[in-house]
């Protein structure tokens, strides 16, 4: 049986609103002091690309990529400074349940290792 107009309408809103949550809400402090809330990538779904872009300075083509297409318009808008930005990342992180910052590694081992 063809799924009927209602079946279809519904299954578009389920794709519509699944889409919504694969960003999250972050505040965005414009370089005036004007704060908008963007839609960002989850930090742990940021593609190592995005990261690499984010590293050699190309703030622009990070944001462009993470943020939802109709966000970066708002970006351009309120023109962070680099402080903002910052600010951006960390709370990107932090509302992603994600920790951006460097592994601590390993820890020591709590017994000696050396041979007596």
């Amino acid at each position: 049986m063809p799924a009927t107009k209602d079946q279809i309408e519904a299954a578009r809103a389920q794709e519509a609103e699944a889409n919504e949550q694969e960003y999250v809400t972050v505040p965005l402090a414009g370089h005036d002091g004007v704060t908008k809330d963007v839609r960002c990538v989850p930090a742990g779904r940021w593609r190592a690309s995005t990261i690499r872009a984010l590293n050699s300075g190309e703030i622009d083509t990070f944001m462009e990529i993470n943020l939802h297409p109709d966000d970066f318009e708002i970006f351009e808008e309120l023109d962070p400074t680099m402080d903002g930005f910052g600010k951006f990342v960390a709370d990107a992180s932090r509302i992603s349940g994600e920790s951006l910052g460097k592994s601590s590694g390993p820890s020591r081992s709590s017994r000696s290792t050396r041979k007596r």
